[in-house]
């Protein structure tokens, strides 16, 4: 794609004829209505064919959220074509172009990632977007028939001139608009006048998905390429000592043997024998010294750091004099280390030409992964070429870069394209997992409300991680994120981090984030405020939200359409949770019972969501019913563990997932809103966990404040320490 953009003057843009005669458009996705710098690129493309048919260049990853359809609702919307003339080609890495439109030019990355692909500035630029290449395309018509501009209207690509009975279609007009410049604040549509805007809409990526049509990454050039096996060091820190490849190259098919300091891998003709060639061979590991550390060592030295003061994150009112008076509770919450488990293992296919590189992978951060390829060769990033694809499942896990830089090491070993592949066992052994939480949290009641609130947080940083640099000031703002925002009134407030990093293993985002423990903590310590002063946990809420009405707003709405009073039969209770994070408010019931044997059932689950407005309603629904199967599956079953310094699972049988007969019916109600849009795709993880375990309290009267949930402590057999 080539285009000419004339960024010196606010308000005007500048339209090029693209390749086949077609209309290529370049915009300005200006911030919050200030100038755009001079300096600025365009950061999004149009390409409107002859035929008619709309381009848009996406700039977001499809990761099964439905980003794709909704962004192609918002240009179409205002471009005023159908959905179905609508193509998508997955933007090339560039921050400028595609990074969020909200951030600051020198904090704009092009990520996906933290529910931000509505809420990052696209819903108004994309909306912008189509609105200007219309009025160019007004235009174009009205000097071809030498009518007024105003006497003409659009529909599904075609401007219709009622008076005198004529129409062309956009891809006819194309041409001629590419001579045109207009300004860049073509009018938006009014709400009232959607429509596809807050309907809903059948996803576009459906049929290639369910057809199997779809290209992911692992499908890249399949049989057409050497695939090479990696096995890495088993141990964060450790480094080959050995290898005997003799029975390795004996297999027919097995090209070559990479050994690099810290993994080995086997190049053969296809995945089979890569895979058999590795198992055959023998690596003899220095494990290094994180060779003897454990899951106790881990949670031994977090409980020591939180039992002192952190840094603090928020500090309001007086809390030391607070808790010197009032009905104190001292609790400790703890989150495991989780792994993300896509149904797509870590993949990528790799062509190193001496200083220029070729990559096909699927990833959430193209430049990243860009920069990442270009560091190990040495090289400027424009030296190498990437080319996205859908990802078969990232929840954070291909926010890193890892498989991108192991890919490019091993590649650089192998002569002409190679497809570096991971075992589901590797993929999970080398997972960056979500850390492993403490949350030391403290508080005080007074005349039956909250009068102090202490919540001392503690896990590895992600960021540090990362970086390889320690948090500014002391402080991981992610780690403490939710934590420090709640939207409960609460007169003296203190929020604390302190840092502790695991060391025996790489920590990394996890779908929910920060809030997806600091909101666990949060709302279990509020539900057993609540008990504890003898209210209803929901009044309990209510009575703390006076000022927020969208939290109070989705509680009512949650508990109104899950019965909240009403009654339950057998061992059952119904917990109720809240959360603000993300950009969005929700709140979830969960109806759940309890048997002898301390297995859990949930048999419903109720979440209302107030996400500002709504894109594609089926969408909203489509992520909150996800969010809270996965947000189950790890409340039952997830759980990393460290012996050893290696993480013990290694496949489903010993990481399970939730099964089909498992999952509960999931009713998700929708809040009208006028307000920015939100994120939605964490906030039903987030919120479900909570939600449950309060449950399990009013079925049982037994608080768990570890997950995963411990059938041996609900079922009596072993103390709820």
């Amino acid at each position: 794609m080539a285009t000419s953009i004339d960024t010196s003057r606010r308000g005007f843009l500048k339209v090029s004829a693209a390749a086949g005669g077609g209309l290529l458009l370049g915009f300005e996705l200006l911030q919050d209505g200030a100038e755009a710098a001079s300096a600025f690129a365009p950061n999004a493309f149009i390409r409107i064919d002859p035929k008619g048919i709309v381009t848009l260049i996406m700039p977001q990853q499809e990761m099964g959220q439905g980003t794709h359809t909704g962004h192609s609702q918002l240009l179409a919307e205002e471009l005023d074509v159908a959905m179905s003339q609508v193509v998508l080609e997955q933007a090339p890495p560039n921050d400028m172009l595609y990074g969020g439109p909200k951030a600051p030019p020198e904090r704009r990355r092009q990520s996906t990632g933290g529910s931000s692909s509505f809420r990052n500035g696209f819903y108004i630029s994309l909306r912008q977007a189509g609105a200007n290449a219309r009025a160019i395309l007004v235009t174009a018509a009205a000097r071809l028939w030498k009518v007024d501009p105003a006497t003409l209207r659009t529909s599904d690509g075609v401007v219709y001139h009622d008076p005198s009975g004529r129409q062309i279609g956009y891809g006819e007009l194309s041409p001629r608009a590419g001579a045109i410049t207009l300004p860049t604040d073509a009018p938006l549509k009014a709400d009232k006048d959607f429509k596809l805007i807050g309907k809903p809409v059948h996803r576009l990526d459906v049929p290639a998905k369910t057809n199997g049509s779809v290209t992911y990454g692992i499908d890249v050039m399949a049989g057409k390429v050497p695939v090479a096996a990696v096995l890495q060091a088993p141990v964060v820190g450790g480094k080959v000592a050995a290898v005997d490849d003799a029975a390795a190259r004996a297999i027919p098919g097995v090209k070559q043997i990479v050994v690099l300091d810290d993994l080995v891998a086997v190049v053969a003709d296809n995945t089979w024998l890569a895979f058999k060639g590795l198992k055959a061979l023998g690596v003899t590991w220095n494990d290094g010294p994180n060779g003897r550390l454990g899951q106790a060592d881990i949670v031994r030295d977090l409980r020591e750091k939180t039992s002192k003061p952190g840094v603090s994150a928020k500090n309001e009112g007086d809390i030391d004099k607070a808790f010197g008076s009032g009905d104190r509770i001292d609790v400790a919450y703890e989150m495991p280390f989780l792994a993300h488990s896509p149904m797509e293992p870590l993949n990528c296919t790799v062509h190193v030409q001496g200083k220029t590189a070729e990559i096909w992978v699927g990833t959430q951060v193209q430049t990243g992964a860009q920069k990442a390829a270009a560091k190990v060769l040495d090289v400027d990033p424009k030296a190498v070429t990437l080319t996205n694809f859908m990802l078969g499942g990232g929840f954070g896990r291909r926010l890193d870069t890892d498989m991108v830089t192991n890919a490019v090491r091993v590649a650089q070993q192998v002569s002409g394209p190679v497809k570096v592949m991971w075992s589901r066992e590797e993929d999970t052994r080398h997972d960056t997992v979500r850390p492993y939480y403490r949350n030391v949290m403290a508080a005080t009641l007074k005349d039956g409300r909250i009068d102090a609130w202490l919540h001392r947080i503690s896990g590895g940083s992600v960021p540090v991680r990362m970086s390889g640099k320690p948090p500014k000031d002391g402080l991981d703002g992610s780690t403490i994120d939710g934590a420090d925002e709640i939207p409960y009134e609460i007169p003296n407030l203190r929020v604390e981090y302190v840092q502790c990093e695991p060391g025996a293993v790489n920590v990394g985002w996890w779908r929910g984030v920060g809030p997806n423990n600091s909101l666990f903590a949060v709302e279990s310590l509020i539900d057993e405020l609540a008990r504890k002063a003898g209210k209803d946990p929901l009044e309990f809420r209510l009575a703390h939200l006076q000022k927020s009405p969208r939290a109070a707003g989705v509680l009512r709405l949650a508990a109104d359409k899950a019965g909240w009073s009403g009654p339950l039969e057998g061992k059952a209770g119904r917990g109720i949770a809240m959360i603000n994070a993300f950009g969005s408010f929700c709140a979830a019931v969960c109806e759940a019972e309890v048997n002898a044997d301390g297995d859990v059932r949930v048999r419903r689950m109720v979440v209302a969501v107030d996400a500002g407005k709504v894109v594609n309603p089926d969408g909203i629904t489509s992520q909150v019913e996800g969010g809270v199967v996965f947000a189950l599956t790890s409340a039952f079953w997830g759980n990393i563990t460290v012996a050893n310094g290696r993480i013990q699972q290694s496949n489903f049988h010993d990481y399970r997932m939730m099964r089909i007969h498992e999952a509960p019916p999931v009713e998700v109600h929708i809040v009208p809103s006028n307000e920015d849009p939100g994120g939605i795709g964490e906030p039903g993880v987030t919120v479900s966990t909570p939600a449950l375990v309060n449950a399990i309290a009013a079925a049982t009267g037994i608080r768990l404040r570890t997950m995963p949930i411990d059938r041996e402590i609900l079922a009596g057999r072993k103390d709820n320490a």
